[in-house]
């Protein structure tokens, strides 16, 4: 039950923030419909299933953006943090390979920020904060695939290839350094214990993560521009 619970309640929250119409808003109820089934997995002592429920969140987060940023591109294009920004910045990269996503000394600045500042949210808020900064970079990603798909002669194989394979690594790591840093001050909060072996071990692997999504990166980016621009037809 809880499995259909997280995406019924993160699609939900896409129906708020859609409803409200405030960009803001909708990291916020983003965060809501995922916080809890953390939370409630953590006080079990459970690290592995506090992240495979928030992988859930995850994918469904970003199936929610894409999705809606494909059927309607310019409403997502504002309703989407940096929505806008980043779309330009990637098509620009699909149709000429030049940009920060095949520049190591552009994306590697920029990862690290991302990193460092997710890790510290993550620890000073209990989650909560880096869960919101999650969400934001899950819905222009969304975005940019979206459209990116709605500008498509293929739009269903640009879905799918346009969430590249070293972005997906980095999710899943940043979804494992969240549920581990947040376990602390929760575990304070709430009083009850979890295993910190394990989420030492979850910790580390998931830095290992962050770096082979740069190495992926580096080695992948200029053939899988040429991929894309091939498929979206362009």
């Amino acid at each position: 039950m809880i499995g259909l619970a997280i995406p019924l309640a993160t699609v939900l929250s896409y129906a708020a923030g859609w409803a409200a119409g405030i960009p803001l808003l909708v990291p916020v109820f983003n965060t809501f419909a995922g916080f809890p089934f953390m939370v409630v997995a953590l006080r079990r002592g459970d690290v592995t299933l506090a992240i495979t429920r928030m992988l859930i969140w995850a994918l469904t987060l970003a199936v929610c953006a894409t999705l809606l940023s494909y059927v309607q591109p310019w409403r997502t294009d504002t309703l989407f943090i940096h929505g806008a920004a980043y779309r330009a910045e990637m098509f620009a990269w699909v149709m000429s390979g030049r940009g920060a996503e095949s520049d190591p000394s552009r994306f590697l600045p920029q990862h690290a920020l991302h990193a460092v500042v997710f890790m510290l949210l993550a620890v000073a808020s209990a989650g909560v904060l880096a869960l919101a900064m999650g969400a934001v970079l899950m819905n222009y990603m969304g975005h940019y695939v979206g459209t990116l798909a709605a500008s498509s002669a293929h739009p269903f194989v640009t879905m799918i290839l346009g969430w590249v394979p070293w972005a997906i690594v980095r999710i899943v790591s940043f979804v494992a350094i969240g549920v581990t840093l947040s376990a602390p001050l929760l575990s304070r909060l709430g009083g009850f214990r979890v295993d910190v072996a394990r989420a030492r071990r979850v910790m580390i692997v998931a830095l290992g993560g962050l770096l082979l999504d740069v190495v992926m990166k580096w080695l992948l980016a200029p053939a899988w521009q040429r991929l894309l621009l091939r498929v979206v037809g362009w």
